[in-house]
Parts: C-alpha cells; sequence; structure tokens
C-alpha cells in the first residue's frame, strides 16, 4: 500500500501569526518560513516542511466570509 511519507506545507490563518510561529518554535523546534534562501528550513525525518501561520484577515486563501 501507498503511504505518505511527508508533506511539503501547512499553511493556515491565525489571529497573530508571528507570536504562534514564535510559540511553535520555543515548544516544539518548528522553524518558521525562511525570509530567504540563505536560512534554514524546518525538517523532518521525510524532508522540508514549510509550517506557514497566515494573518487572519489574509485573502491570500479565500473571502473571510467563507469560513
Amino acid at each position: 500500500m501507498e503511504r505518505a511519507l511527508g508533506i511539503g506545507g501547512f499553511f493556515f490563518q491565525a489571529k497573530n501569526p508571528d507570536v504562534l510561529s514564535q510559540w511553535y518554535l520555543e515548544h516544539f523546534g518548528v522553524l518558521p518560513v525562511p525570509a530567504s534562501y540563505d536560512q534554514p528550513a524546518w525538517q523532518q525525518e521525510a524532508g522540508t516542511t514549510v509550517f506557514a501561520p497566515f494573518p487572519a484577515d489574509t485573502k491570500y486563501f479565500r473571502d473571510a466570509k467563507q469560513s
């Protein structure tokens, strides 16, 4: 049976993405999204994963009224 070995990224909305990213770094060692290619990204056994909280009012995903 085929199975997933990892994911490329986890993208979601948060009321305060910077504070949440810092919390995950401090408590779980999850690195925030790198600001450049010179910075490290979060690595798991299966490879790199982007952990990216976006502002709660972002229009990047959808209209906020459709939650």
